[in-house]
C-alpha cells in the first residue's frame, strides 16, 4: 500500500471516530462534566491511583489534577485517602456512585455507531481482523 493510501485510510479512520461518531459530547452531557473529568473517573474506576499516577495517566499537571479530583470528590464520585506506606501521597478511590457513573460513561463510549453495526458479517470480521493487527493492548 502506498503512503498516499495509508494517509487516506488514516484520515478516514480519524474522521469516523473523532468527527462523525465522537461520543465525548454525549457522555459529557449525560454526566454533566467535562471530558477530562470523565476520563479521570474512568481511570480511577479501574482501580485506586495515587495523585501522581493519575496525573501521569491524564497527561496533566499536578494542580490541574487536583482541581479535577476536587470536583469528582465534591460530586461524591471519588474519595481521597492517605497512602498507607507514604503519608505524603494521596490515593484516589472510586465510590459506588462513581463506579455507576463510570459504567454509564463506558456504555456510551463503547457503543458502536450504526455504520459499524450495519456492516455485513464478512466485512465486520475483516475489519475486526485488521483493527486487531493495529491495536496495542
Amino acid at each position: 500500500m502506498s503512503e498516499q493510501a495509508a494517509s487516506r485510510v488514516w484520515q478516514r479512520m480519524r474522521a469516523l471516530v473523532l468527527e462523525q461518531h465522537d461520543r465525548r459530547r454525549e457522555v459529557c452531557a449525560e454526566l454533566g462534566m467535562s471530558f477530562i473529568k470523565v476520563k479521570a473517573l474512568r481511570r480511577i474506576a479501574r482501580g485506586p491511583l495515587t495523585m501522581r499516577e493519575l496525573t501521569e495517566q491524564l497527561s496533566t499537571d499536578k494542580p490541574y489534577t487536583t482541581l479535577v479530583v476536587d470536583y469528582l470528590e465534591r460530586r461524591g464520585l471519588v474519595e481521597r485517602s492517605v497512602h498507607p506506606d507514604d503519608r505524603r501521597c494521596k490515593i484516589v478511590t472510586v465510590t459506588a456512585a462513581g463506579q455507576a457513573a463510570s459504567k454509564v460513561a463506558e456504555g456510551i463510549i463503547n457503543e458502536p455507531p450504526s455504520v459499524i453495526l450495519e456492516l455485513p458479517p464478512a466485512e465486520l470480521a475483516a475489519l475486526d481482523r485488521t483493527v486487531a493487527k493495529l491495536a496495542v493492548d
